[in-house]
């Protein structure tokens, strides 16, 4: 693409190399733009690799509309983004990278290899075949007085790619810089002051499909961190969740808890803490439970009879004990197992998070996703102030504002001052 009075290609730099970043690059390298993506760390893709390690979860099967509603108070202004990049695109797209995709029983989408290893190297070939130039370690530290973005080398005694070198002007940028969680692998929300130095508003960057924390006793934390519960149902604010949960030191983690982490933080934010409901045996009506306890001898202990007749193991008889006084009887006890209390302090830090929750708000975007108060630099991924659940949804997120981003990009070098 050439610019409206210019005979050279537009020139676009993308700052980060996961998802968002590389999804714009594409868009932008495909229209003809002279594209170069600076990546702070090592190698691009780095979180994407680590979802691989599950399988590579990248989008989810169910209908557009049930979709968009996983996006939560962010699903107005994600819509048109999700729309123009749904899951049968991404499918294909993943298809046209030579990287076959099913779906899962659970409606789950993922590649056929189960990594993300071999479709990131197909997706950075085609990159590199489009003319995208492609930087690693290499940091983008903000504009300078002029305006102009300024980078450093992140290993000593290395000197700037010579394409970044002052004074590179770029006709536009995209961010996509990514939250704050698991920092080791390059989102360390180092870029929030500097846009808040352009006056863009940005919601406190919070930790989302995250565990929380939970007082344990030392008996129960002594004998069965890193114990796994399951199957469980977690209920919360009418809302239940069924899968894993496990027992850690400090508190609970998996895929259950993640799912209501967004009303659970909102909850101990307002109220310093949250009660989670967990059902022990979600399977089994209470009337059942209740049955098959009054079917045990009463003379057996509390942990034979949870054993014999629920088959719940040692750590479900721990549970009960920190949830305080056991009942007695057959139908309270059932009660209790279908509703054991559990109380939440407070989220595990960002950093343990799986996503974060957060970042540039709407109001500081164009419906294109650009800054308003920095004509020309737009923003995608997990830096927009959005969060959604695990199942798919993080990345095709990711990638559909990448891509939309993009598209934004290519509309303001046609019409700059529109």
């Amino acid at each position: 693409m050439v610019q409206e009075g210019v005979t050279r290609p537009a020139r676009v730099c993308v700052i980060g190399g996961g998802p968002a970043g590389l999804a714009a690059a594409e868009v932008i390298s495909a229209a003809g733009c002279a594209v170069q993506v600076v990546e702070r760390m090592p190698s691009y893709g780095r979180k994407l690799l680590m979802a691989g390690r599950g399988g590579l979860n990248i989008s989810h099967s169910e209908a557009a509309d049930r979709l968009l509603t996983r996006y939560g108070s962010a699903a107005p202004w994600l819509a048109p983004a999700l729309a123009a990049w749904t899951t049968q695109d991404i499918r294909d797209w993943m298809a046209g990278l030579g990287q076959d995709s099913f779906v899962g029983s659970s409606g789950r989408v993922f590649p056929t290899a189960m990594k993300a290893s071999p479709l990131l190297r197909a997706w950075l070939e085609r990159l590199r075949s489009q003319g995208v130039v492609l930087h690693t370690r290499t940091e983008w530290t903000g504009w300078n007085p002029q305006g102009h973005p300024t980078f450093t080398p992140t290993q000593e005694g290395a000197c700037l790619p010579p394409e970044l070198a002052p004074p590179y002007v770029p006709d536009a940028m995209v961010l996509a810089l990514g939250g704050a969680s698991w920092p080791r692998l390059g989102s360390t929300g180092a870029w929030v002051p500097v846009v808040q130095g352009q006056g863009a508003e940005v919601a406190p960057l919070q930790p989302s499909n995250c565990g929380f924390q939970v007082r344990w006793s030392d008996t129960l934390r002594a004998r069965f961190a890193g114990t796994p519960l399951k199957p469980v149902a977690l209920s919360f604010a009418g809302r239940t969740v069924r899968g894993e949960v496990v027992v850690t030191a400090t508190g609970l983690e998996g895929g259950a808890l993640y799912a209501l982490s967004a009303a659970l933080r909102a909850h101990v934010a307002a109220h310093g803490s949250a009660t989670l409901l967990l059902d022990l045996r979600p399977d089994l009506t209470e009337q059942v439970l209740a049955a098959r306890l009054a079917s045990v001898r009463p003379r057996e202990s509390l942990s034979n009879r949870l054993r014999k007749a629920l088959r719940l193991p040692p750590l479900a008889v721990a549970l009960l004990h920190e949830a305080g006084p056991v009942p007695t009887t057959p139908q309270a006890l059932a009660a209790r197992l279908k509703a054991l209390p559990i109380t939440l302090h407070q989220p595990q830090p960002l950093a343990r998070a799986i996503s974060t929750a957060g970042g540039v708000m709407h109001t500081a975007c164009t419906p294109t996703f650009m800054l308003s108060a920095k004509p020309g630099v737009f923003v995608a991924g997990e830096m927009l102030d959005w969060e959604a659940p695990t199942g798919g949804y993080l990345l095709h997120g990711c990638l559909a504002t990448g891509r939309a981003a993009a598209k934004g990009v290519l509309q303001w070098l046609q019409h700059p001052h529109a």
